[in-house]
Protein backbone atom coordinates (compact mmCIF):
# COMPACT_ATOMS: atom_id res chain seq x y z
CA UNK A 1 0.00 0.00 0.00
CA UNK A 2 2.50 2.12 0.97
CA UNK A 3 4.55 2.23 -2.99
CA UNK A 4 1.43 3.27 -4.70
CA UNK A 5 0.51 5.79 -1.83
CA UNK A 6 3.78 7.42 -2.36
CA UNK A 7 4.31 6.66 -6.20
CA UNK A 8 0.83 9.60 -6.58
CA UNK A 9 2.24 11.47 -3.92
CA UNK A 10 5.31 11.98 -6.20
CA UNK A 11 3.07 12.08 -9.34
CA UNK A 12 0.64 14.92 -8.01
CA UNK A 13 3.66 16.69 -6.39
CA UNK A 14 4.99 17.32 -9.84
CA UNK A 15 1.94 17.79 -11.50
CA UNK A 16 -0.09 19.92 -9.24
CA UNK A 17 2.76 21.88 -7.46
CA UNK A 18 5.66 22.07 -9.59
CA UNK A 19 6.35 25.92 -10.76
CA UNK A 20 2.93 26.39 -8.93
CA UNK A 21 4.11 30.16 -8.85
CA UNK A 22 5.62 30.42 -12.31
CA UNK A 23 2.85 32.14 -14.14
CA UNK A 24 1.23 35.16 -12.86
CA UNK A 25 -1.88 35.42 -10.90
CA UNK A 26 -5.05 35.35 -14.49
CA UNK A 27 -7.25 37.70 -15.31
CA UNK A 28 -9.78 35.53 -14.15
CA UNK A 29 -12.05 34.52 -10.96
CA UNK A 30 -8.56 33.16 -9.85
CA UNK A 31 -7.97 37.08 -9.03
CA UNK A 32 -10.75 37.44 -7.03
CA UNK A 33 -9.47 34.85 -4.46
CA UNK A 34 -5.99 35.85 -4.34
CA UNK A 35 -6.43 39.62 -3.70
CA UNK A 36 -9.90 39.14 -1.15
CA UNK A 37 -7.31 36.51 0.47
CA UNK A 38 -4.89 39.76 0.63
CA UNK A 39 -6.88 42.35 1.32
CA UNK A 40 -8.23 40.16 4.17
CA UNK A 41 -4.72 40.18 5.79
CA UNK A 42 -4.22 43.84 5.06
CA UNK A 43 -7.64 44.99 6.87
CA UNK A 44 -7.78 42.55 9.48
CA UNK A 45 -11.56 41.44 9.02
CA UNK A 46 -11.88 38.13 8.78
CA UNK A 47 -15.66 37.84 8.52
CA UNK A 48 -16.14 39.86 5.44
CA UNK A 49 -14.31 39.55 2.08
CA UNK A 50 -13.17 42.26 0.34
CA UNK A 51 -11.81 42.49 -3.02
CA UNK A 52 -10.57 46.09 -4.38
CA UNK A 53 -11.84 47.44 -1.01
CA UNK A 54 -15.46 46.71 -1.23
CA UNK A 55 -17.05 44.29 0.54
CA UNK A 56 -17.46 40.61 -1.73
CA UNK A 57 -20.63 38.53 -0.87
CA UNK A 58 -20.53 36.29 -4.30
CA UNK A 59 -18.75 33.13 -2.17
CA UNK A 60 -18.02 32.06 1.43
CA UNK A 61 -15.03 32.42 3.20
CA UNK A 62 -13.33 28.86 3.51
CA UNK A 63 -11.39 29.32 0.64
CA UNK A 64 -10.22 32.74 1.75
CA UNK A 65 -9.32 32.29 5.55
CA UNK A 66 -7.08 29.49 4.10
CA UNK A 67 -5.05 31.21 1.70
CA UNK A 68 -5.21 34.15 4.18
CA UNK A 69 -3.53 31.81 6.48
CA UNK A 70 -1.02 30.96 3.85
CA UNK A 71 0.05 34.28 2.92
CA UNK A 72 0.79 34.93 6.50
CA UNK A 73 2.95 32.23 7.20
CA UNK A 74 4.51 31.56 3.95
CA UNK A 75 3.99 35.29 2.06
CA UNK A 76 1.88 36.82 -0.16
CA UNK A 77 2.62 35.08 -3.74
CA UNK A 78 1.89 33.44 -6.44
CA UNK A 79 2.46 30.00 -5.09
CA UNK A 80 0.65 30.59 -1.53
CA UNK A 81 -2.49 31.82 -3.20
CA UNK A 82 -2.89 28.50 -5.50
CA UNK A 83 -1.48 26.38 -2.41
CA UNK A 84 -5.07 24.91 -1.33
CA UNK A 85 -5.77 24.38 -4.95
CA UNK A 86 -3.06 22.23 -5.59
CA UNK A 87 -3.21 20.65 -2.44
CA UNK A 88 -7.06 19.67 -2.57
CA UNK A 89 -5.84 18.55 -6.11
CA UNK A 90 -3.27 15.89 -4.25
CA UNK A 91 -6.28 15.05 -1.57
CA UNK A 92 -8.19 14.08 -4.28
CA UNK A 93 -5.84 11.83 -6.09
CA UNK A 94 -5.44 9.60 -2.91
CA UNK A 95 -8.97 9.68 -2.14
CA UNK A 96 -9.97 8.38 -5.80
CA UNK A 97 -6.93 5.64 -5.25
CA UNK A 98 -8.69 4.60 -1.61
CA UNK A 99 -12.26 4.68 -3.53
CA UNK A 100 -11.32 2.33 -6.26
CA UNK A 101 -9.73 0.04 -3.90
CA UNK A 102 -13.15 0.25 -1.45
CA UNK A 103 -15.11 -0.22 -4.76
CA UNK A 104 -13.86 -3.42 -5.62
CA UNK A 105 -11.07 -2.50 -8.61
CA UNK A 106 -7.89 -2.87 -6.76
CA UNK A 107 -5.88 -3.21 -10.05
CA UNK A 108 -7.53 -0.11 -11.24
CA UNK A 109 -6.93 2.03 -7.96
CA UNK A 110 -3.43 3.23 -8.64
CA UNK A 111 -4.13 3.73 -12.51
CA UNK A 112 -7.51 5.82 -11.42
CA UNK A 113 -5.71 7.95 -9.02
CA UNK A 114 -3.09 8.62 -11.63
CA UNK A 115 -5.83 9.85 -14.07
CA UNK A 116 -6.74 12.22 -11.86
CA UNK A 117 -3.31 13.68 -11.23
CA UNK A 118 -2.81 14.11 -14.64
CA UNK A 119 -6.13 15.01 -16.38
CA UNK A 120 -6.03 18.44 -17.88
CA UNK A 121 -8.89 19.38 -15.92
CA UNK A 122 -7.37 18.76 -12.56
CA UNK A 123 -3.96 19.89 -13.63
CA UNK A 124 -5.33 23.44 -14.91
CA UNK A 125 -7.55 23.99 -11.76
CA UNK A 126 -4.88 23.37 -9.07
CA UNK A 127 -2.82 25.83 -10.69
CA UNK A 128 -5.41 28.59 -10.24
CA UNK A 129 -6.33 29.95 -6.53
CA UNK A 130 -9.88 28.44 -7.19
CA UNK A 131 -12.00 26.95 -4.36
CA UNK A 132 -13.25 24.65 -7.17
CA UNK A 133 -10.49 21.90 -6.72
CA UNK A 134 -11.29 21.57 -2.99
CA UNK A 135 -14.54 21.45 -3.44
CA UNK A 136 -14.36 18.64 -5.97
CA UNK A 137 -12.59 16.58 -2.88
CA UNK A 138 -15.14 17.37 -0.31
CA UNK A 139 -17.57 16.51 -2.83
CA UNK A 140 -15.85 13.46 -3.28
CA UNK A 141 -15.51 12.75 0.02
CA UNK A 142 -19.13 13.28 1.30
CA UNK A 143 -20.63 10.46 -1.12
CA UNK A 144 -17.35 7.95 -0.94
CA UNK A 145 -17.93 8.57 3.16
CA UNK A 146 -21.67 7.75 2.78
CA UNK A 147 -21.40 4.99 0.74
CA UNK A 148 -19.09 3.94 3.22
CA UNK A 149 -21.19 4.98 5.73
CA UNK A 150 -18.77 7.06 7.61
CA UNK A 151 -21.90 9.57 8.31
CA UNK A 152 -19.16 12.15 10.59
CA UNK A 153 -17.15 11.98 7.83
CA UNK A 154 -19.93 13.03 5.52
CA UNK A 155 -21.29 15.56 7.89
CA UNK A 156 -17.76 17.08 8.05
CA UNK A 157 -16.97 17.57 4.21
CA UNK A 158 -20.49 18.41 3.42
CA UNK A 159 -20.26 21.21 6.04
CA UNK A 160 -16.48 22.46 5.00
CA UNK A 161 -18.10 22.20 1.47
CA UNK A 162 -20.83 24.56 2.51
CA UNK A 163 -18.12 27.31 3.44
CA UNK A 164 -16.49 26.43 0.38
CA UNK A 165 -18.77 26.73 -2.36
CA UNK A 166 -22.29 27.21 -0.63
CA UNK A 167 -25.45 25.02 -1.34
CA UNK A 168 -23.78 22.77 -4.25
CA UNK A 169 -21.76 21.13 -1.61
CA UNK A 170 -25.03 20.10 -0.26
CA UNK A 171 -27.05 19.36 -3.64
CA UNK A 172 -24.39 17.50 -5.33
CA UNK A 173 -24.27 14.67 -2.77
CA UNK A 174 -27.54 14.41 -2.56
CA UNK A 175 -28.60 14.10 -6.05
CA UNK A 176 -26.39 11.21 -6.65
CA UNK A 177 -27.02 9.25 -2.83
CA UNK A 178 -30.89 9.34 -3.31
CA UNK A 179 -30.88 7.52 -6.44
CA UNK A 180 -28.31 5.07 -5.66
CA UNK A 181 -29.79 4.33 -2.03
CA UNK A 182 -33.81 4.14 -3.81
CA UNK A 183 -32.50 1.71 -6.87
CA UNK A 184 -30.01 -0.36 -3.98
CA UNK A 185 -33.17 -0.38 -1.84
CA UNK A 186 -31.45 0.93 0.92
CA UNK A 187 -33.59 4.15 1.55
CA UNK A 188 -35.51 2.93 4.22
CA UNK A 189 -32.76 1.22 5.97
CA UNK A 190 -31.06 4.33 6.52
CA UNK A 191 -29.62 5.06 10.06
CA UNK A 192 -31.80 7.88 10.94
CA UNK A 193 -29.71 8.72 14.18
CA UNK A 194 -26.64 8.42 12.48
CA UNK A 195 -27.57 10.62 9.14
CA UNK A 196 -29.43 13.20 11.98
CA UNK A 197 -25.55 13.95 13.77
CA UNK A 198 -24.38 14.20 10.04
CA UNK A 199 -26.67 16.83 9.57
CA UNK A 200 -25.73 18.35 13.17
CA UNK A 201 -21.48 17.98 12.31
CA UNK A 202 -22.63 19.80 8.91
CA UNK A 203 -24.98 22.10 10.78
CA UNK A 204 -22.15 22.94 13.39
CA UNK A 205 -19.17 23.12 10.75
CA UNK A 206 -21.22 25.44 8.05
CA UNK A 207 -23.72 27.44 9.54
CA UNK A 208 -21.81 29.69 12.21
CA UNK A 209 -20.26 32.00 9.41
CA UNK A 210 -23.65 32.54 7.73
CA UNK A 211 -25.51 33.32 10.76
CA UNK A 212 -22.54 36.04 11.52
CA UNK A 213 -23.09 37.53 8.31
CA UNK A 214 -26.28 37.74 8.39
CA UNK A 215 -25.86 39.38 11.79
CA UNK A 216 -23.60 41.73 10.69
CA UNK A 217 -25.08 43.07 6.93
CA UNK A 218 -28.52 41.77 7.73
CA UNK A 219 -31.31 40.05 5.22
CA UNK A 220 -29.50 41.57 2.28
CA UNK A 221 -26.72 39.16 2.65
CA UNK A 222 -28.76 36.12 2.86
CA UNK A 223 -30.59 37.75 -0.41
CA UNK A 224 -27.45 38.58 -2.29
CA UNK A 225 -26.04 35.29 -1.60
CA UNK A 226 -28.25 32.33 -1.71
CA UNK A 227 -30.95 33.95 -4.36
CA UNK A 228 -28.80 36.17 -6.61
CA UNK A 229 -25.42 34.28 -6.59
CA UNK A 230 -27.00 30.61 -6.30
CA UNK A 231 -30.69 30.08 -7.45
CA UNK A 232 -30.42 33.22 -10.04
CA UNK A 233 -26.86 31.83 -11.50
CA UNK A 234 -28.33 28.10 -12.21
CA UNK A 235 -31.55 28.87 -13.53
CA UNK A 236 -31.17 32.88 -15.31
CA UNK A 237 -28.46 34.30 -17.56
CA UNK A 238 -28.19 37.42 -15.23
CA UNK A 239 -24.17 36.17 -14.41
CA UNK A 240 -23.38 34.27 -17.67
CA UNK A 241 -24.25 34.26 -20.79
CA UNK A 242 -26.67 31.37 -22.00
CA UNK A 243 -24.47 28.26 -23.68
CA UNK A 244 -26.06 25.38 -25.58
CA UNK A 245 -27.41 22.27 -24.33
CA UNK A 246 -24.44 20.19 -25.11
CA UNK A 247 -21.46 22.09 -23.60
CA UNK A 248 -20.85 20.29 -21.05
CA UNK A 249 -19.83 16.92 -23.67
CA UNK A 250 -16.35 19.27 -25.05
CA UNK A 251 -15.40 20.76 -21.44
CA UNK A 252 -15.43 16.92 -20.32
CA UNK A 253 -13.88 15.28 -22.67
CA UNK A 254 -11.17 18.12 -22.58
CA UNK A 255 -10.97 18.11 -19.32
CA UNK A 256 -10.20 14.22 -19.18
CA UNK A 257 -7.24 15.17 -21.83
CA UNK A 258 -5.14 13.14 -22.17
CA UNK A 259 -7.18 10.26 -21.62
CA UNK A 260 -9.97 11.14 -23.27
CA UNK A 261 -9.45 8.52 -25.83
CA UNK A 262 -9.58 5.69 -23.81
CA UNK A 263 -13.08 6.82 -22.10
CA UNK A 264 -14.23 5.27 -26.23
CA UNK A 265 -13.44 2.27 -24.20
CA UNK A 266 -16.58 2.64 -21.76
CA UNK A 267 -20.06 2.56 -24.06
CA UNK A 268 -19.70 -0.53 -25.63
CA UNK A 269 -19.63 -2.21 -21.96
CA UNK A 270 -21.47 0.02 -19.60
CA UNK A 271 -23.98 1.93 -22.24
CA UNK A 272 -25.12 -0.45 -24.65
CA UNK A 273 -25.52 -2.75 -21.16
CA UNK A 274 -27.80 -0.31 -20.17
CA UNK A 275 -29.83 -0.49 -23.03
CA UNK A 276 -30.57 -4.10 -22.89
CA UNK A 277 -31.20 -4.64 -19.10
CA UNK A 278 -29.90 -1.90 -16.39
CA UNK A 279 -29.62 -5.03 -14.38
CA UNK A 280 -26.13 -5.88 -16.25
CA UNK A 281 -24.40 -3.47 -13.90
CA UNK A 282 -22.13 -4.32 -11.07
CA UNK A 283 -23.63 -2.23 -8.01
CA UNK A 284 -19.99 -0.25 -8.21
CA UNK A 285 -20.60 0.22 -11.99
CA UNK A 286 -23.88 1.81 -11.15
CA UNK A 287 -22.46 4.28 -8.52
CA UNK A 288 -19.77 5.51 -10.76
CA UNK A 289 -22.29 6.18 -13.85
CA UNK A 290 -25.00 7.54 -11.35
CA UNK A 291 -22.15 9.52 -9.64
CA UNK A 292 -20.63 10.67 -12.94
CA UNK A 293 -23.95 11.18 -14.75
CA UNK A 294 -26.13 12.60 -12.34
CA UNK A 295 -24.00 15.64 -11.28
CA UNK A 296 -23.52 16.37 -15.36
CA UNK A 297 -27.12 16.57 -16.11
CA UNK A 298 -27.30 18.87 -13.22
CA UNK A 299 -25.17 21.24 -14.21
CA UNK A 300 -26.35 20.64 -17.93
CA UNK A 301 -30.00 21.52 -17.32
CA UNK A 302 -28.62 24.88 -15.56
CA UNK A 303 -28.40 28.36 -17.49
CA UNK A 304 -25.25 29.83 -15.32
CA UNK A 305 -22.80 27.33 -16.91
CA UNK A 306 -19.21 27.48 -16.42
CA UNK A 307 -15.99 25.27 -17.25
CA UNK A 308 -14.95 24.19 -13.99
CA UNK A 309 -18.42 23.33 -12.50
CA UNK A 310 -18.24 19.34 -13.35
CA UNK A 311 -14.84 18.88 -11.79
CA UNK A 312 -16.40 16.77 -9.26
CA UNK A 313 -17.84 14.25 -12.16
CA UNK A 314 -14.12 13.45 -13.30
CA UNK A 315 -12.93 11.02 -10.44
CA UNK A 316 -15.97 8.53 -11.09
CA UNK A 317 -14.89 8.70 -14.56
CA UNK A 318 -11.37 8.57 -13.49
CA UNK A 319 -11.77 5.09 -11.74
CA UNK A 320 -14.51 3.58 -14.76
CA UNK A 321 -11.69 4.50 -17.36
CA UNK A 322 -8.89 3.40 -14.88
CA UNK A 323 -11.11 -0.22 -14.76
CA UNK A 324 -11.75 -0.82 -18.14
CA UNK A 325 -7.96 -0.49 -19.16
CA UNK A 326 -7.22 -2.55 -16.19
CA UNK A 327 -9.77 -5.32 -17.73
CA UNK A 328 -8.20 -5.05 -21.12
CA UNK A 329 -4.40 -4.98 -19.80
CA UNK A 330 -4.98 -8.25 -17.98
CA UNK A 331 -7.70 -9.52 -20.36
CA UNK A 332 -7.88 -11.83 -23.35
CA UNK A 333 -5.65 -10.65 -26.70
CA UNK A 334 -9.16 -9.59 -28.32
CA UNK A 335 -10.13 -7.42 -25.86
CA UNK A 336 -7.06 -5.24 -26.63
CA UNK A 337 -7.68 -4.47 -30.13
CA UNK A 338 -9.33 -1.15 -28.66
CA UNK A 339 -6.65 -0.85 -26.34
CA UNK A 340 -4.12 -0.33 -28.87
CA UNK A 341 -6.50 1.83 -30.90
CA UNK A 342 -6.58 4.12 -28.09
CA UNK A 343 -2.99 4.41 -27.21
CA UNK A 344 -2.19 5.08 -31.12
CA UNK A 345 -5.29 7.86 -31.31
CA UNK A 346 -3.29 9.18 -28.11
CA UNK A 347 0.16 9.03 -29.78
CA UNK A 348 -1.60 10.91 -32.97
CA UNK A 349 -2.82 13.21 -30.02
CA UNK A 350 -0.02 14.29 -28.61
CA UNK A 351 1.57 14.83 -32.56
CA UNK A 352 -1.01 17.36 -33.50
CA UNK A 353 -0.66 18.84 -30.33
CA UNK A 354 3.39 19.32 -31.23
CA UNK A 355 2.96 20.69 -34.37
CA UNK A 356 -0.11 22.93 -33.44
CA UNK A 357 2.27 24.54 -30.34
CA UNK A 358 5.08 24.47 -33.21
CA UNK A 359 2.71 26.48 -35.68
CA UNK A 360 1.93 28.80 -32.90
CA UNK A 361 5.11 29.42 -31.30
CA UNK A 362 5.48 33.14 -32.80
CA UNK A 363 2.70 34.00 -30.17
CA UNK A 364 4.56 32.67 -27.11
CA UNK A 365 6.05 36.39 -26.57
CA UNK A 366 6.07 36.25 -23.04
CA UNK A 367 7.86 32.67 -23.27
CA UNK A 368 11.54 31.22 -23.52
CA UNK A 369 12.43 30.33 -26.95
CA UNK A 370 14.02 27.23 -25.64
CA UNK A 371 11.98 26.01 -23.15
CA UNK A 372 9.25 26.18 -25.85
CA UNK A 373 11.15 24.54 -28.22
CA UNK A 374 12.07 22.09 -25.50
CA UNK A 375 8.40 21.29 -24.31
CA UNK A 376 7.15 20.93 -28.29
CA UNK A 377 10.40 18.17 -28.61
CA UNK A 378 9.33 16.28 -25.41
CA UNK A 379 5.47 15.94 -26.58
CA UNK A 380 7.00 14.71 -29.80
CA UNK A 381 8.95 12.29 -28.10
CA UNK A 382 5.89 10.53 -26.20
CA UNK A 383 4.14 10.56 -29.26
CA UNK A 384 6.66 8.59 -30.30
CA UNK A 385 6.79 6.39 -26.76
CA UNK A 386 2.75 5.79 -26.87
CA UNK A 387 2.89 4.30 -30.66
CA UNK A 388 5.73 2.33 -30.12
CA UNK A 389 4.31 0.77 -27.04
CA UNK A 390 0.88 0.17 -28.97
CA UNK A 391 3.09 -1.69 -31.85
CA UNK A 392 5.04 -3.57 -29.20
CA UNK A 393 1.36 -4.34 -27.29
CA UNK A 394 3.76 -4.28 -24.22
CA UNK A 395 0.72 -3.69 -22.10
CA UNK A 396 1.91 -4.34 -19.16
CA UNK A 397 3.87 -0.99 -19.15
CA UNK A 398 0.63 0.81 -20.07
CA UNK A 399 -0.64 2.14 -16.94
CA UNK A 400 3.13 3.27 -15.80
CA UNK A 401 3.73 4.51 -19.53
CA UNK A 402 0.34 6.33 -20.03
CA UNK A 403 0.63 7.84 -16.36
CA UNK A 404 4.56 9.15 -17.16
CA UNK A 405 3.73 11.02 -20.70
CA UNK A 406 0.58 12.39 -19.34
CA UNK A 407 2.55 14.00 -17.02
CA UNK A 408 5.37 15.05 -19.57
CA UNK A 409 3.12 16.74 -21.53
CA UNK A 410 1.38 18.66 -18.79
CA UNK A 411 4.94 19.57 -17.42
CA UNK A 412 5.67 20.62 -20.86
CA UNK A 413 3.32 22.90 -21.44
CA UNK A 414 3.54 24.51 -18.00
CA UNK A 415 7.30 25.02 -18.39
CA UNK A 416 7.13 25.85 -21.77
CA UNK A 417 4.36 27.48 -23.75
CA UNK A 418 2.30 28.90 -20.81
CA UNK A 419 5.37 29.81 -18.93
CA UNK A 420 5.67 33.38 -19.51
CA UNK A 421 9.22 34.99 -18.66
CA UNK A 422 8.61 37.36 -15.08
CA UNK A 423 8.00 39.70 -14.91
CA UNK A 424 4.84 38.89 -16.86
CA UNK A 425 2.94 41.74 -18.62
CA UNK A 426 0.52 42.37 -15.63
CA UNK A 427 3.09 42.85 -13.75
CA UNK A 428 5.04 45.24 -16.31
CA UNK A 429 1.73 47.26 -16.27
CA UNK A 430 1.14 47.39 -12.49
CA UNK A 431 5.25 48.50 -12.29
CA UNK A 432 4.31 51.10 -14.75
CA UNK A 433 1.20 52.61 -12.99
CA UNK A 434 3.43 52.70 -10.11
CA UNK A 435 5.90 54.59 -11.73
CA UNK A 436 3.67 56.94 -13.22
CA UNK A 437 1.05 57.66 -10.56
CA UNK A 438 0.88 60.76 -8.35
CA UNK A 439 -0.29 60.43 -5.43
CA UNK A 440 -3.98 59.89 -5.04
CA UNK A 441 -4.56 59.40 -8.35
CA UNK A 442 -7.15 57.22 -9.50
CA UNK A 443 -6.70 54.05 -11.99
CA UNK A 444 -8.62 52.38 -13.48
CA UNK A 445 -8.73 49.25 -16.29
CA UNK A 446 -11.05 48.89 -19.10
CA UNK A 447 -11.77 44.89 -20.42
CA UNK A 448 -8.26 43.66 -19.59
CA UNK A 449 -6.26 43.44 -16.65
CA UNK A 450 -9.83 44.07 -14.79
CA UNK A 451 -9.33 41.63 -11.97
CA UNK A 452 -5.41 40.91 -11.71
CA UNK A 453 -3.86 44.36 -11.78
CA UNK A 454 -4.85 45.10 -8.18
CA UNK A 455 -2.86 42.20 -6.87
CA UNK A 456 0.28 43.69 -8.19
CA UNK A 457 -0.83 47.32 -7.78
CA UNK A 458 -2.10 46.95 -4.17
CA UNK A 459 -4.17 50.23 -5.23
CA UNK A 460 -8.24 50.54 -5.18
CA UNK A 461 -9.42 50.67 -8.93
CA UNK A 462 -12.30 52.44 -10.71
CA UNK A 463 -15.00 49.60 -11.50
CA UNK A 464 -15.08 50.68 -15.77
CA UNK A 465 -17.59 47.48 -16.49
CA UNK A 466 -18.87 49.71 -19.73
CA UNK A 467 -17.82 51.85 -22.27
CA UNK A 468 -20.05 54.61 -20.44
CA UNK A 469 -17.84 54.21 -17.29
CA UNK A 470 -14.70 54.19 -18.91
CA UNK A 471 -15.51 57.31 -20.82
CA UNK A 472 -16.87 59.03 -17.53
CA UNK A 473 -13.48 58.10 -16.19
CA UNK A 474 -11.11 59.81 -19.18
CA UNK A 475 -12.94 63.05 -18.49
CA UNK A 476 -12.27 63.30 -15.16
CA UNK A 477 -11.62 66.99 -14.16
CA UNK A 478 -8.49 65.01 -12.29
CA UNK A 479 -5.09 63.46 -13.60
CA UNK A 480 -6.18 59.69 -14.08
CA UNK A 481 -4.53 56.73 -15.05
CA UNK A 482 -6.15 54.14 -17.66
CA UNK A 483 -5.14 50.61 -18.37
CA UNK A 484 -6.55 49.85 -21.86
CA UNK A 485 -6.45 47.90 -25.01
CA UNK A 486 -4.18 49.76 -28.05
CA UNK A 487 -6.90 49.35 -30.28
CA UNK A 488 -9.47 50.80 -28.15
CA UNK A 489 -7.84 53.85 -27.63
CA UNK A 490 -8.96 56.00 -30.56
CA UNK A 491 -12.73 55.09 -30.06
CA UNK A 492 -12.34 56.00 -26.64
CA UNK A 493 -11.04 59.36 -27.79
CA UNK A 494 -12.73 60.34 -29.98
CA UNK A 495 -15.96 59.81 -28.30
CA UNK A 496 -14.57 61.79 -24.79
CA UNK A 497 -12.91 64.48 -26.79
CA UNK A 498 -10.19 63.91 -24.82
CA UNK A 499 -6.70 63.42 -25.99
CA UNK A 500 -4.60 61.56 -23.82
CA UNK A 501 -0.83 60.64 -23.41
CA UNK A 502 0.52 57.20 -23.85
CA UNK A 503 3.17 56.26 -21.00
CA UNK A 504 3.39 52.54 -21.30
CA UNK A 505 2.75 49.42 -23.36
CA UNK A 506 2.94 45.80 -23.16
CA UNK A 507 2.06 42.67 -25.69
CA UNK A 508 0.65 39.29 -24.46
CA UNK A 509 -1.51 36.60 -25.85
CA UNK A 510 -4.65 36.35 -23.61
CA UNK A 511 -5.22 32.87 -23.44
CA UNK A 512 -9.26 33.28 -23.27
CA UNK A 513 -8.68 34.20 -26.91
CA UNK A 514 -6.94 31.42 -28.12
CA UNK A 515 -8.77 29.37 -30.78
CA UNK A 516 -8.00 26.48 -33.00
CA UNK A 517 -7.48 28.86 -35.79
CA UNK A 518 -5.20 30.98 -33.67
CA UNK A 519 -2.89 27.43 -33.25
CA UNK A 520 -3.48 26.45 -36.70
CA UNK A 521 -3.07 30.21 -38.60
CA UNK A 522 -1.41 32.38 -36.26
CA UNK A 523 -1.40 36.22 -36.69
CA UNK A 524 1.05 37.84 -34.35
CA UNK A 525 -0.61 41.11 -35.42
CA UNK A 526 -4.03 40.21 -34.89
CA UNK A 527 -3.80 37.65 -32.12
CA UNK A 528 -1.49 39.29 -30.08
CA UNK A 529 -3.37 41.79 -27.49
CA UNK A 530 -1.19 45.50 -27.24
CA UNK A 531 -2.04 47.20 -24.02
CA UNK A 532 -1.29 50.54 -22.96
CA UNK A 533 -1.17 52.75 -19.89
CA UNK A 534 -2.31 56.13 -21.22
CA UNK A 535 -3.35 59.26 -18.82
CA UNK A 536 -5.63 62.12 -19.66
CA UNK A 537 -3.73 65.17 -18.59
Amino acid sequence: MRRPVFSLLLLSSLTFFLGLGRQAISDSDEAFYAEAAREMVESGDWLTPHFNYQDRWQKPVLYYWLTAGTYLTAGTSESTARWWSALGGMALVLLTWAAARRMGRPEAAWLAGAIVATCYGCFAMARLALPDLPLAFLVTLTIWSAFEGRWLVAGAAAGLGLLMKGPVALALPALVLLPVWWREHRLRALPLRELALAGLVCALVGVPWYAAMTLEHGTAYLQSFFVADNLERFATDRFNDPRPIWFYLPIVLGGMLPWTMYMAILPWRSVRGVARRARALTPSEWRLLAWAGIPLLFFTLSIGKQPRYVLPVLPPLAVLVAGMIAARVHGPAHARISLRAATWATAALYAVLAILLLRAEPLFVSASPGLTRASIAIIAASALVLAALGLAAAWRWLPATLAACSAALLLSLQFGALAGVRPEPVEQMAAAVHRHRHSGESVGAYQVFVRNLIFYTRLPQANLYDEARALDFLRSPQRVLLVVRAADVPRLEAISGVATTRLAEVTYLDPANVRLRTLLAPIPDQDLDRVVLVTNR
